[in-house]
């Protein structure tokens, strides 16, 4: 079955369903939209349990768009992107249960929500250069539109230009890149794998490889947050609507650390050898700058935004080490990080609808007057502890010993020090303050999370828990694709290492 065509689909048809409603039918628009994305999180389900992880690429959907350029509507799961697919359609659930914060034109923001879930899932699913960079820009655009019309905060406008102009920028650099990738191999399609046969067959020049893979890097690090680039993120999600961030920062985000991966490295291995050490730096930097700056916040949402931007640092340190551990715990953690940053923006949002504020020093006593909600923020920010039992755990000691092996001591002895000390600080004063105490000020209306928010609360927490217990379901499923990936960056070197660390 083509579940990835459907998958891909049913939210771009709910949008256009949408698109025909009239707009003072709010609960039509709102049931069309949870309903097509409850079904979409439902089919990537099964295509993730049926998905065979020595079986290649699966589940293909090739339609030839235009025959003499090459392009193809393509789309197919390998094992680096079946978890991230699955992750983000349940991601795009939990974030249309916890939309209820937009009141006012809600047929144009349930449109464009739609719009910005198909893009993402077409971003991931797309094994055609082109329509992985089309689906993206698909995915981007709406984001800007809802921070700007939708957003909150004195700083909205300031945030959407901020964001705008560096994702852009980006974008761009992304694209140039790209557009030299197909250039140098001389391939006559834009299909990746082919891309991939002819780069095995023939690589690029070193001369070229040394100035497309800093393109990439760059590009697709703007995307990212790699510091120094990252602050348009804590200020953009603090503006953004709630669906919008736990989309955006979830998984949108994740696109250029995906096309680290899948293009960057096996395209240009060489220029790869040259910049992943500057890469490692900078990832450390996210780590210890960011988490800096977290300490300092009062915001709940500013400290969650550069929680966030401090966690990329893993997962850019896991590329950096260029080792089958390594590039399989970067993925790992794009997948744990994608839920954490959805469940810790829906319960901000939840919390500034409840409280309206988010200041954390008027704040108080979460846990008696919102015992769910508070439970959820209490697991979340273990979580982001990095605390055995949660996803999060397994991908980052895995991302410590691939650094190690890598030749970065000195650099993972600093992120794990950041990661335990600074990170546990600024998550556990975060509890203390919000969780623990006397009860805080405007908390005397405030209710506890109704019952379709609560679901998304709880399906996100229990695929951490899931994946933090059983780590294997995605590593046996990651492994083999990323030994590929590895043999081409390493055509030298010995038999790649398996993933022993992360299995039970």
């Amino acid at each position: 079955m083509d579940y990835l065509f459907f998958i891909v689909m049913l939210p771009l048809f709910a949008g256009l369903v949408v698109g025909v409603i009239p707009g003072d039918r709010t609960s039509a628009i709102r049931g069309v939209t949870l309903g097509a994305s409850g079904l979409t999180a439902l089919l990537a389900l099964v295509a993730f349990c049926s998905f065979d992880p020595d079986g290649g690429l699966q589940f293909e959907t090739e339609w030839t768009w235009v025959e003499s350029l090459g392009l193809k509507f393509y789309l197919a799961a390998d094992g680096i992107n079946i978890g991230i697919i699955f992750m983000g359609a349940v991601v795009a659930f939990a974030a249309v249960c916890c939309a209820g914060d937009v009141t006012h034109r809600i047929k144009e923001f349930y449109f464009l929500l739609n719009l910005m879930i198909c893009g993402i899932l077409g971003a991931f699913a797309s094994m055609d250069l082109f329509f992985f960079y089309f689906f993206h820009e698909l995915a981007l655009v709406p984001t800007f539109i809802m921070i700007g019309v939708w957003g909150r905060g004195q700083n909205r406008n300031y945030a959407t230009y901020k964001i705008t102009l560096y994702l852009s920028f980006g974008a761009l650099l992304a694209l140039i890149g790209l557009i030299g990738v197909y250039v140098q191999t001389g391939a006559e399609s834009f299909s990746i794998p082919d891309l991939m046969k002819a780069v095995e067959e023939k690589p690029i020049m070193e001369s070229a490889q040394q100035w497309i893979f800093p393109l990439l890097m760059f590009g697709f690090g703007i995307l990212v947050s790699l510091w120094p680039f990252h602050t348009w993120a804590p200020l953009g999600y603090g503006a953004a609507p709630t669906a919008t961030a736990m989309l955006h920062a979830g998984v949108l985000k994740k696109f250029g650390l995906y096309g680290l991966i899948r293009v960057a490295i096996p395209m240009a291995p060489a220029g790869a050898q040259t910049w992943l050490e500057v890469l490692a730096w900078l990832a450390l930097a996210n780590l210890l700058f960011c988490g800096l700056v977290a300490v300092r916040q009062k915001d709940l949402n500013q400290l969650i935004g550069n929680s966030s931007v401090a966690h990329m640092g893993f997962i850019f340190l896991g590329i950096a080490s260029l080792n089958v551990i390594g590039l399989t715990g970067a993925v790992l953690v794009m997948i744990a990080h994608g839920l954490l940053a959805a469940l810790a923006f829906g319960l901000s949002g939840h919390l500034y609808q409840q409280h309206g504020s988010l200041d954390m020093t008027r704040m108080g006593g979460l846990l008696r007057k919102m015992p769910l909600a508070g439970t959820a923020l209490l697991m979340a920010m273990m979580a982001g502890c990095g605390l055995p039992g949660f996803a999060n755990f397994a991908g980052e000691i895995t991302i410590f010993f691939a650094a190690w092996s890598a030749g970065f001591q000195i650099i993972t002895v600093i992120a794990a020090w950041s990661a335990l000390v600074i990170g546990g600080l600024y998550m556990l004063r975060a509890i203390r303050n919000i969780l623990h105490g006397s009860q805080g000020e405007d908390w005397d209306n405030a209710s506890d999370a109704k019952p379709l928010v609560a679901t998304a609360f709880g399906l996100l927490l229990a695929m951490l828990l899931v994946f933090g217990f059983a780590p294997n379901l995605l590593t046996k499923r990651i492994n083999s694709e990323v030994e590929k990936i590895v043999r081409l960056a390493k055509p030298e070197g010995a038999a790649p290492e398996k993933v022993e660390v992360v299995r039970r």
